[in-house]
């Protein structure tokens, strides 16, 4: 059962001056209207009826869309003291937000903490100075490391986010981003494949030839290997990839939208299902050569049962694989990618898959029936 919950408020493109050439903010919060101070309780008192009586440990008032420190500091403080009073009522249990890695200065800092803030997501997308001057950030990664120093010394929680072939992007930056996003030390993480929207100048560049999108393909094999890095260091990673939205998976006019292929409405399952995938078949493979060392070693007892030894050989081995049942989906695949998989490789094996809830999630056990 879901333990956290988050109460959105978009604030679109509020704060930020800055046009990354990915950035399209009306397309990424399609439908959302503009949100003042005022609206803000509004917003809360609707969430949280919805809330009651789940069980939930946690629940954040989140301020999402745009870059929330980038505002002037009485309008980040107006939005603040409504988020603040329902905080020390007991009523929610965290303020969060996201922000650019150059806004964030003592003086930010110190008012977020007069208003008990607690998460400062930082939109820091790679750790590689020449993909960030070709994404047209507008921040180096020096202004990340200060920005993090500075972050930890106050108290807060850290979140980074990271992109995912952004223009002059490769597999070793990004899994050097991951390293440095480790060294970091954030409580949470995100991954996002970088998708072409309409509007941006990331579109007329891949319009010019100029701009080659990962495949989907190509995108699950580098996140997959970003994610092993970032989950081994204990970091949550919350989100992986773009969250559907009628703008992009709507039908009609609008529904055209995003352009390559990286888009993928169930992206986190793509890339959860091909570690399992990993994981499993490593296991089945130690599993097959440790019996085959057996059945060497132990030959010679069945020469004068060459006929039974040759009816026991002719039927499939029953093996069992196992996990917790909210990876159950990870460990099938999507569209059940990883249990035709498993048949189509493995001919010889009959496999059941099950679920066990005292393994931990993502962890995958396979044993022989």
């Amino acid at each position: 059962m879901k333990k956290h919950a988050i109460i959105p408020v978009f604030i679109p493109h509020r704060g930020c001056p800055n046009d990354c050439v990915f950035c399209n903010q009306k397309a990424i919060t399609a439908r959302q209207p503009d949100v003042n101070p005022s609206d803000v309780r509004s917003i809360i008192d609707t969430y949280l009826p919805t809330l009651s009586g789940r069980g939930l440990q946690t629940i954040e008032v989140a301020f999402f869309g745009g870059s929330f420190t980038g505002l002037p500091i009485e309008e980040q403080s107006a939005f603040l003291e409504v988020a603040a009073e329902y905080k020390h009522k007991g009523l929610i249990d965290k303020i969060h937000m996201s922000t650019r890695p150059d806004y964030i200065d003592r003086d930010i800092l110190d008012n977020l903490r007069q208003y008990g803030a607690d998460t400062i997501e930082l939109g820091v997308q790679s750790f590689d100075d020449a993909v960030l001057v070709a994404a047209g950030r507008g921040h180096t990664a020096e202004d990340v490391y200060r920005a993090c120093d500075l972050i930890h010394e106050y108290g807060f929680e850290l979140g980074i986010q990271l992109m995912i072939g952004l223009p002059g992007d490769s597999l070793e930056k990004c899994l050097y981003s991951s390293r440095e996003t480790v060294r970091m030390k954030p409580s949470i993480a995100r991954l996002y494949p970088t998708i072409v929207l309409r509007d941006t100048a990331l579109f007329e560049m891949y319009k010019a030839g100029l701009y080659h999108p990962l495949t989907t393909e190509e995108a699950v094999v580098i996140t997959k290997e970003m994610y092993r890095i970032l989950t081994g260091a204990g970091i949550n990673i919350i989100r992986v990839g773009l969250k559907s939205t009628d703008l992009i998976s709507g039908s009609g006019e609008e529904s055209d939208q995003t352009w390559g292929h990286t888009y993928h409405p169930a992206f986190r399952q793509l890339v959860e299902g091909e570690i399992a995938r990993e994981d499993i078949e490593a296991q089945i493979n130690r599993l097959l050569e440790a019996t085959a060392q057996l059945s060497e070693a132990t030959a010679q007892f069945h020469e004068s049962t060459a006929a039974c030894a040759q009816d026991s050989a002719n039927k499939k081995r029953r093996i069992t694989v196992s996990s917790n049942g909210v990876s159950f989906s990870n460990m099938i695949g999507n569209s059940a990618c990883n249990r035709n998989y498993f048949e189509t490789h493995y001919p010889d094996l009959s496999i059941r898959f099950t679920v066990d809830d005292s393994l931990p999630d993502m962890t995958f056990q396979v044993s022989e029936s």
